[in-house]
């Protein structure tokens, strides 16, 4: 039997289950007598629930569901863990637990050392105090002594970047100043194990670095690091080993490349659409008004193509159905690669300064030079009108076969959002 004294997280069977509640349809006709029954009955069990100290949950029919089921895992110490995953498969709920927010439903978690956690922008901040006020109550929470909060407080606000601000209440800071000043107090106030959520994501790409740096650092001085993202290249380059989690259960644990390969390779649902023209399927559509109904992918001969070379451009041919209710629309695209990361945003409203009359339904997108390597990539649509109308999300898919860029071009790409910007334009067609 190995030796279990280095050991710092133990989750055996883990679950969480949370009660949800849904309001019962009813028929056409309801019975006056029927309706103030069922509130009576609503009425008595809320009131039941508020004398045993249980939640009240609205709605009259409940239903549990579990976020976390049978999850077991050991983390010993210095390790770099990633936990990966789709939205909803349980890597927050799992964090909360192990931060002690909240307490499992079932089976138990062993801890051994002070956490730190950063699960979302703001967690553990209180709005009202200062920002100095706050690295002196973040450090209080995880057993610091004012000495030590003292001795690690101009890193941390150096790292931060807040200075400027040190004495004006958070509540008044930027998702982005508020992560990195949480980031840079959960991590050097020396916690032995730290738990980082998705929430770097908020930061710029700059700090984004230094944060991963910081991260590397902290593992490199034997403590223990549990890593959540749904940046494949983050996880690879900081983890050793990860946790890929789906539909609340631990679909496969081990080394870092092995588990995000395979976890890569289930996403590629993502990538069925390699059609010349899709077809919106209906039930995408049901209860949209005006929606985006028909997408070809071409190149600049006009030809129908899915393969373009490092360099090509692309034009998308958009097809719009149903009825705007005046005003005018504008359009949007989103290319993500196949470890789902953004590579390039394009809008006609905010860039360019272009919209769209009701009339229009039909639009043609040039995208390119495509400066990007070779891979698998897709597109997704989207259509504003005052707000957010439509999302066609993986809409369509390409390829680039080739990339040689030094053979066909000098220029580099524009960094502006997601991995580049390409250079597009929108424009009406009869």
């Amino acid at each position: 039997m190995g030796d279990t004294s280095d050991i710092v997280i133990k989750a055996e069977n883990l679950g969480k289950k949370y009660t949800i509640g849904h309001q019962t349809e009813r028929g056409r006709y309801i019975a006056l007598r029927d309706v103030l029954m069922q509130n009576a009955r609503n009425l008595w069990h809320k009131t039941k629930d508020l004398i045993q100290a249980k939640p009240i949950i609205p709605g009259n029919e409940q239903e549990e569901v579990w976020a976390l089921k049978d999850v077991s895992f050991e983390i010993r110490r210095g390790e770099v863990v990633g936990i990966i995953g789709r939205n909803g498969a349980g890597k927050t709920t799992l964090l909360k637990i192990l931060s002690r927010i909240t307490e499992p439903s079932a089976g138990r978690v062993t801890i051994k050392g002070r956490v730190a956690s950063l699960l979302e922008v703001g967690t553990g901040f209180h709005p009202e105090l200062t920002g100095r006020e706050n690295i002196y109550l973040n450090g209080a929470i995880l057993g610091m002594t004012r000495t030590e909060i003292k001795r690690k407080f101009d890193e941390i606000v150096a790292f931060a970047e807040v200075e400027k601000f040190l004495d004006t209440p958070v509540k008044r800071y930027s998702s982005g100043m508020y992560v990195r000043l949480a980031f840079a107090v959960a991590a050097h106030l020396e916690p032995e194990i730290l738990l980082v959520d998705e929430v770097l994501a908020v930061g710029d790409i700059a700090f984004q670095k230094k944060c991963l740096g910081k991260m590397e650092g902290v593992a490199e001085e034997g403590r223990t690091v549990i890593f959540v993202s749904h940046n494949m290249g983050a996880i690879r380059k900081l983890c050793r080993s990860a946790i890929w989690l789906d539909d609340s259960r631990i679909v496969k644990k081990g080394a870092t490349l092995e588990v995000t390969k395979e976890y890569e390779a289930s996403q590629t649902k993502c990538f069925d659409n390699f059609s010349y023209a899709i077809e919106r399927n209906s039930e995408d559509i049901n209860n949209l008004s005006f929606y985006f109904s028909r997408v070809k992918i071409l190149n600049t001969k006009g030809e129908l193509s899915v393969a373009f070379k490092y360099a090509e451009k692309l034009v998308l041919i958009v097809d719009l159905a149903g009825e705007l209710m005046g005003g005018v629309y504008s359009a949007e695209f989103y290319i993500h690669n196949d470890l789902d990361q953004l590579v390039s945003v394009g809008a006609s409203g905010p860039y360019h300064g272009k919209y769209f009359s009701k009339d229009v339904t039909k639009l043609k997108i040039e995208i390119g030079p495509l400066y990007i390597t070779s891979g698998k990539y897709r597109i997704s649509l989207s259509l504003m009108a005052g707000s957010r109308i439509d999302t066609w999300e993986n809409a369509i898919a390409f390829t680039i076969t080739e990339c040689q860029p030094y053979a066909t071009s000098w220029e580099i790409p524009t960094y502006r959002e997601g991995v580049c910007v390409l250079q597009h334009c929108f424009c009406e067609m009869e």
